[in-house]
């Protein structure tokens, strides 16, 4: 393969501007966005309490404030980091414990420092995306085998990626799992790449050791990795012809220990996994196909540019079928121009780990494949497709063609910074899911006077209840309740009284037993609030 370079030196400062910026818009405003159902559970497993233990203590129609709900918010010194394992076996198996036990040290080390622990504990996927950013150069510089400007452009699209910087400020798994993928991939193929060449500058156990342990990590981080070990295994057989040779024999062995570190896990996994605990059981509207098309072109256009994560449209319109279509001819470019080692892994990355999800959703209107996040091996391969796609270009003999791609990468990496740049001013944003409207909920009941918030633990209202109490002001007053329990009294004297997303139980209890009347002040797609009046 040619030595492909960026041309001309512009390009080069503004792909520096560019890194800067991705990294700059990563640090800053933290703790600006609410901080979601989702972040509200991570924060659990690190206190090392269960959902059943907080509902037994909070949700018991006791009057509360947003202080008490912050103990099981937070590192305490009653529970440890095995606690925190117990906590996920018990509940949560489907997320495996790396990510959790080291948030649990970062925020034990590290919580002293930063202003709040939701700083504190975001700060950390800001780390793992920035070593997601080099991680990303070393697996392309593997794929392509000398240094090439694809890995410089590679990680300018990821720097300045909307979906990367949105779990890059989330306390999540995401970015630790992207790191694992890219490191996992990147050392599969150096193996593989010393061993064809017996370059023997470390022994070959300490190359497919490294791979064996990069893998057993990204297992350990999210269980839909399991389909990236299915990509390896298809790339590995398929480039040694599907014969059993001493570099199969060896990749087998390293995938079996990996899998037998991982061992441990899935026998708790066998044993605790529940599919509906932790999750919302009400009622399920399958999607129809129009609107699955709909979420992928979403998201297609979300890997580059997203200001407000809608098609609302005629521009949204375009620039979700411009995008698919650059990634669309970006991997029949990679086939054309490259070898089957680069394009097959190529491929195998992007197709096998989204494939599951899309045929579950084809075949059944789940939604499955509309969560972006679990696409991330995708999108990495897809950003690394583009990338490849871009540089080729730039270097092409004729002078229109090469100008002609300096626009469309100067203006696909643009772009993405100017979402990520409106993104971190907001207070809110799509991913924040069922917590999109807290900033506006909590607003008008720190407004009222003497407010009490009522909730149960019906659908989502645990986990979006505390993320609600970071808003909360001191003042506010909570009254929890299971929604098999009864609602003993209502405090209300001067009080302001409110209902966040009710079940019907509880409303008709409300309007029935007191006599009192309920009407919406706020109602979103996922959160309804109501204010009691005579």
């Amino acid at each position: 393969m040619r030595h492909l370079r960026i041309a001309p030196n512009w390009l080069r400062y503004f792909i520096v501007v560019v890194l800067v910026l991705g990294v700059f818009f990563r640090c800053v405003n933290l703790d600006i966005k609410v901080f979601s159902h989702d972040e509200t559970y991570t924060m659990l497993r690190l206190s090392g309490y269960t959902k059943d233990e907080v509902k037994q203590r909070l949700f018991n129609g006791q009057i509360i404030s947003p202080d008490n709900l912050f103990r099981y918010q937070n590192i305490n010194n009653e529970r440890d980091w095995s606690d925190t394992i117990r906590s996920l076996a018990v509940e949560d198996p489907q997320h495996p414990p790396l990510y959790y036990i080291v948030a649990r040290f970062w925020v034990q080390i590290f919580g002293q420092i930063f202003v709040n622990s939701v700083t504190a504990i975001r700060s950390l996927s800001v780390l793992m995306s920035l070593l997601a950013i080099t991680a990303m150069y070393w697996l392309c510089w593997e794929l392509f085998k000398v240094p090439l400007g694809v890995c410089w452009i590679a990680i300018a699209i990821l720097s300045s990626s909307p979906l990367h910087f949105l779990y890059a400020q989330e306390a999540s798994e995401y970015m630790l799992w992207a790191v694992t993928i890219l490191v996992s991939s990147a050392s599969l193929l150096r193996a593989i790449r010393l061993d064809s060449k017996y370059q023997y500058v470390e022994s070959p156990v300490f190359n497919w050791g490294l791979y064996s342990l990069t893998l057993a990590l990204s297992l350990y981080t999210f269980l839909l990795s399991g389909f990236v070990v299915i990509a390896h295994v298809i790339y590995v057989t398929t480039i040694n012809k599907f014969r059993w040779n001493k570099a199969v024999e060896t990749f087998t062995v390293a995938s079996l220990v990996s899998f037998l570190f991982f061992s441990p896990w899935i026998v708790i996994l066998i044993n605790n996994f529940d599919p509906l605990k932790g999750r919302n059981t009400g009622n399920y509207t399958a999607l129809k196909l129009v609107d699955l098309i709909q979420s992928w072109l979403l998201q297609g256009k979300s890997i580059f540019f997203d200001i407000d994560g809608n098609l609302d449209n005629i521009f949204d319109y375009f620039l979700g079928i411009f995008f698919c279509a650059l990634v669309v001819y970006s991997l029949y470019f990679l086939y054309l121009t490259t070898n089957i080692k680069t394009w097959l892994f190529m491929i195998t990355l992007i197709v096998i780990p989204g494939f599951p999800l899309v045929w579950t959703s084809l075949l059944s209107g789940a939604t499955a494949s509309t969560s972006a996040r679990d696409f991330i091996p995708s999108v990495l391969g897809i950003q690394i497709a583009v990338a490849y796609l871009c540089i080729y270009n730039l270097n092409n003999g004729i002078l229109a063609r090469r100008q002609a791609w300096q626009i469309i990468v100067t203006f696909v990496m643009s772009m993405g910074l100017i979402s990520i740049a409106v993104s971190s001013e907001t207070k809110t944003w799509w991913n924040k899911s069922v917590s999109y409207g807290n900033p506006e909920i909590s607003q008008m009941i720190n407004q009222a006077a003497a407010p009490l918030l009522i909730s149960d633990d019906s659908g989502v209202n645990y986990g979006n209840i505390f993320s609600l109490s970071y808003l909360l002001d001191t003042n506010v007053r909570i009254q929890l309740i299971q929604k098999d329990m009864s609602l003993s009294t209502i405090v209300r004297r001067n009080s302001t009284v409110f209902i966040l997303n009710p079940s019907n139980d509880l409303r008709e209890e409300v309007e029935v037993k007191y006599r009192l009347r309920s009407h919406p002040v706020y109602v979103d797609k996922y959160s309804s609030l109501l204010k009691l009046s005579r």
